[in-house]
């Protein structure tokens, strides 16, 4: 399980996230992989590209937990 913590911010992108965290090369191919299905938020596949995670929120994507802290 891996812990992201927002500093400043009270939200960051799932597509931002999956490219800062080095899951994928590029926001397109982020992009793509959302809208195909392979992210989940809170147990919910999210095919929302731009959506908003707060602190508590619980990602999983490749087998890998993120925890939005």
């Amino acid at each position: 399980m891996i812990e992201f913590e927002l500093k400043k911010h009270e939200y960051i992108t799932l597509n931002n996230l999956l490219k800062f965290l080095g899951y994928v090369q590029t926001g397109g191919e982020a992009n793509q992989r959302i809208e195909n299905g392979e992210a989940l938020v809170n147990n919910i596949v999210e095919k929302q590209k731009r959506k908003k995670l707060r602190v508590g929120d619980k990602i999983l994507f490749q087998n890998k937990t993120i925890i939005i802290k």
